[in-house]
């Protein structure tokens, strides 16, 4: 209900401001045309008229609207003349009308400016009167005075004013003569006047003929053949109840429907007293709308009346005895208007589409008529609620559909505006008319990318032109708005060389690397990509995008200790004395993978003496599995296999020699050299810095024992003048070195340090662990406490 009261209001809102917009206009310009006049011919200069200059009509989006759905002028924008579109017709435009006019609308839309003007239609004398008959009979009495006078038919012609029938004629005879008279509706009507008196025994009969002028230069005629029947004595003529009738009928009556109903009376009897009814001064339209009943006098409706086109009939009624004499009335019959015409609307101007972003815009302007009068002319004009649209009336029932601020293209593209037109008649007539308003589209959204950011994950060692991914971004926008180009943005580290590295298809948005990625070199790297519209000016937006390179198995291990690309080999020394468990080296190993591709694992392949050596298979630690005899040969050769976790895994053989020795003092026996193998050349720069930088470590680190050796010795010295390191009792004191495990060794010994009493150049005896439950613990009890085992430290 609430809605309902907000339409009406609005409906009432608009027709007082039509009424108070109407009521504001301006004199119409005049212009005058003959018909006839060739199309093309030029009847005015608008721009002189209006004060306009010829840019400025067309700036302004003048056009000529007028009521016919094809204009029948034309303006030239080019030079502002009115131009006449077709050749006129007065009498088709207009028929019996005078003056012709026709009304038309100079529109200027920017701003709205509507000139009221009039186009008058001159009359050319192209029409000849005519007859509506070719002879026409005339019953006078013998006995009728002179000066007696009898209505003739009239012709008709379709011009009008100068043009029209100006005068009758008769031809020349002694009795009669044509008296012309003037009737209101300025058409002239002919009378046959009794100039001598008639003898009916002398002549019976006379023929003349009527001849009716037009003004026209040259005047034009046409002719009527009169026959004059002379009667006998008729003492009385037929007499109307009234000579003047009016009626009105509806012009929605149906056909048949009673008009008027005419009387006559003729006091004389016999034939001379029977009246019957003919219509006088008939024309084609009269003849073909009305029907007269000769008997009864009843004028009937033949034919559907049209109240816009004709509202008013002049019927003029004979009635005549069978005598001769007549008498006659007129019927003026007046058609009543009735809500029959629904409103019109008539479209002048339609922007379509509309700019999305276009603040109050005209989209139509448009002209509502009815051809109805009165309250049934009237009409009020509305649009249906909830659309972003106003209605704004004008001048001369004008309208404008205007937007109501800026669209939303996005929302919605396109509107159905329905105009609702209706008038004020009983019962009210509407017409509704669709308009289809179109949003075009204006790059007001930038691209949007479906995530914030990408992670991308591409293995190493990868193809070129690998596609590892894809970024994708949608636009709202439409048409060349929404066509999306995708780029690489300069990466924040400049260090990063991103275009070696990526390539991006600018259309689709797919990521390719552009050559082999190295996990060991650079595990990821980041950067943005841009997504550009095309739109004027384009938009644009960026999203993060991480590559993260996913590690191969595609190095292999690598042995950090004991070299293997050394000139000579590298020898363990292993006292006969060792215990079971006794650390003889450890198989120190790098891979430069990552996670499982790391993990690595140590495995004896081949042994001198495959029971006595065995290898802990997590950390390298070569150890002895039982006692030394003296049936074991003194030279060991061990292959151990280092192998890392990867699929399928990389492995590295290692070669060790192991010297038995009886003692420390023993003199260091060489193993045969080993021939260098030349494809190793490669790598013997790393190699060199590798055992450069042992050697360092290993260096400080026995001069740090030997200090604190040194230092002990010194102090026991002083306590104990005679106490000597001796081999042949087999009595050591204990002094203990912490050595905490360094590297890749995964656990603390403890070394009781001895030198020889008589050693000259200071050398290590051996080196024996203090804890030997810890040994038992890693070995499950399988080597016993040994105090005298002696252990070569392989550092």
């Amino acid at each position: 209900m609430k809605i309902g009261r907000e339409h009406t209001q609005r409906q009432v809102l608009l027709i007082f401001l039509l009424l108070g917009v109407a009521g504001a206009g301006w004199e119409p310009r005049r212009y005058f045309v003959m018909e006839e006049t060739p199309s093309g011919t030029v009847l005015a200069d608008l721009v002189q008229d209006l004060g306009l200059g010829v840019a400025e009509l067309a700036a302004r989006g003048a056009q000529v609207v007028s009521e016919e759905k094809e204009s029948r002028l034309q303006l030239d924008l080019q030079t502002g003349r009115l131009i006449l579109n077709e050749k006129l017709d007065r009498e088709e435009l207009c028929g019996p009308t005078e003056p012709c006019t026709t009304h038309f609308q100079v529109l200027l839309k920017k701003p709205l400016e509507i000139f009221q003007a009039e186009l008058r239609i001159g009359d050319i004398n192209d029409h000849s009167p005519q007859f509506p008959e070719r002879e026409m009979t005339v019953k006078i009495i013998e006995n009728s005075p002179v000066g007696t006078a009898f209505l003739l038919k009239i012709a008709q012609d379709l011009d009008v004013g100068n043009n029209s029938i100006q005068n009758y004629t008769i031809s020349t005879n002694s009795h009669f003569h044509v008296f012309i008279h003037n009737r209101g509706d300025g058409r002239k009507y002919p009378e046959l006047v009794l100039d001598k008196e008639l003898d009916r025994e002398e002549q019976t009969e006379f023929r003349l003929t009527l001849t009716a002028l037009d003004g026209g230069s040259p005047p034009r005629t046409g002719t009527s053949q009169i026959r004059i029947v002379v009667l006998d004595v008729n003492d009385n003529a037929p007499e109307f109840a009234q000579a003047f009738y009016r009626v009105q009928i509806l012009e929605n009556s149906p056909l048949g429907s009673l008009v008027a109903k005419v009387s006559a009376k003729d006091l004389d009897t016999g034939t001379n007293g029977e009246v019957s009814y003919s219509l006088f001064h008939s024309s084609q339209e009269l003849s073909t709308t009305f029907e007269l009943n000769t008997q009864s006098g009843e004028v009937r409706l033949i034919k559907t009346l049209d109240f816009e086109t004709t509202s008013s009939y002049e019927l003029d009624i004979e009635a005549s005895d069978g005598g001769g004499l007549s008498g006659k009335c007129s019927v003026s019959i007046q058609v009543v208007d009735v809500n029959d015409n629904y409103p019109e609307l008539i479209i002048s101007s339609l922007t379509n589409p509309i700019p999305e972003n276009a603040p109050e815009t005209e989209v139509a302007l448009f002209r509502i008529r009815d051809r109805d009068s009165g309250e049934n002319g009237r009409t009020v004009c509305s649009i249906q609620d909830g659309v972003p649209f106003t209605l704004e009336p004008s001048v001369e029932n004008f309208y404008r559909l205007m937007t109501d601020g800026a669209l939303d293209r996005e929302s919605r593209a396109e509107y159905n505006i329905t105009i609702i037109v209706s008038d004020l008649g009983t019962p009210s007539l509407t017409t509704q008319h669709t308009i289809a308003v179109q949003v075009s589209d204006v790059n007001d959204n930038a691209p949007a990318f479906t995530q914030t950011s990408y992670t991308m994950f591409v293995h190493e060692n990868n193809n070129p032109a690998l596609h590892i991914g894809t970024i994708s971004a949608t636009d709202s926008d439409s048409g060349s708005n929404a066509h999306i180009t995708y780029s690489l943005l300069p990466p924040n580290d400049p260090q990063l060389p991103l275009d070696s590295l990526i390539s991006i298809n600018a259309n689709n948005g797919q990521l390719f690397a552009l050559r082999a990625l190295d996990y060991e070199a650079l595990q990821s790297f980041e950067f943005y990509v841009g997504a550009t519209d095309r739109g004027s000016p384009a938009l644009s937006s960026q999203a993060l995008v991480q590559v993260v390179v996913l590690d191969d198995n595609d190095n292999a291990p690598f042995v950090l200790y004991p070299l293997q690309n050394t000139s000579a080999p590298f020898t363990e020394l292993l006292s006969r004395a060792a215990e079971p468990g006794y650390l003889v080296t450890k198989v120190v190993a790098v891979d430069r993978d990552s996670g499982q591709n790391a993990w690595l694992s140590f495995q004896l392949l081949k042994a001198t003496e495959p029971g006595l050596f065995s290898v802990w298979a997590h950390n390298g630690e070569v150890r002895t599995t039982r006692l030394l005899s003296e049936r074991d040969v003194p030279k060991h050769r061990l292959v151990l296999l280092v192998k890392d976790n990867g699929d399928p895994p990389r492995s590295v053989s290692v070669t060790l020699h192991v010297l038995v020795v009886d003692g420390f003092s023993q003199p260091y026996l060489p193993l045969p050299e080993v021939v260098r193998d030349p494809s190793h050349q490669d790598s013997d720069m790393l190699t060199l810095y590798l055992v450069t930088a042992l050697a360092s470590v290993s260096s400080l680190f026995f001069l740090s024992v030997l200090l604190f050796v040194g230092v002990r010795l010194c102090r026991r010295a002083k306590a104990a003048p005679l106490g000597v390191c001796s081999m042949a009792d087999g009595h050591f004191p204990g002094h203990l070195v912490d050595v905490s495990g360094a590297g890749t060794l995964s656990q603390s010994y403890q070394y009781e340090v001895c030198l020889t009493g008589d050693s000259q150049n200071n050398e290590f005896k051996f080196l024996k662990p203090m804890f030997s439950s810890i040994i038992d613990q890693n070995y499950g009890g399988q080597l016993g406490d040994n105090p005298s085992s002696p252990s070569v430290l392989g550092m």
